[in-house]
């Protein structure tokens, strides 16, 4: 009696995994073309870091057409907003989260953009300063 219980809580955990399985290497097919799109449009641009904080999409001063293209269940997450002057113009851009913490705020930084979506930081005056990783609780705890 055991041994048929197990039995088919283990063929369900089989059927769980492959269906686990094929969904995330679908997933990983369509995150690879979007990354190669993303290259594909990327230019590098000078521009004046005017401010930068997490907002929510709502609130961050982003196109409309861009607030209505968010999935329902982002519209409430915070998104790193990076307020920059390219040449004339002052635009509301998003930050990839890897290089958020690196940007400058006040300095005029060389930066990759695919679209309204800053990928990386090539350069700028005065350098670019490294972030320290930051600490997790337990870290900062044991580390007294």
């Amino acid at each position: 009696m055991v041994w048929k219980v197990l039995l088919v809580i283990l063929v369900i955990l089989v059927i769980i995994l492959a269906v686990l399985y094929y969904f995330g290497s679908k997933m990983q097919k369509k995150q690879e073309e979007n990354q190669a799109q993303l290259e594909a449009m990327a230019q590098t641009v000078s521009m004046l870091i005017i401010d930068k904080k997490r907002l929510r999409v709502k609130d961050s001063g982003l196109p409309a057409i861009v607030i209505d293209q968010v999935p329902k269940y982002l519209r409430r997450s915070k998104m790193p907003i990076v307020k920059a002057k390219v040449g004339p113009k002052v635009m509301n851009l998003i930050a990839d989260e890897k290089i958020f913490e690196q940007l400058p705020v006040k300095k005029e930084v060389k930066v990759v953009v695919s679209g309204i979506y800053i990928t990386a930081i090539k350069g700028a005056r005065g350098g670019i300063e490294k972030v320290p990783p930051k600490k997790g609780f337990f870290k900062r705890l044991f580390h007294k």
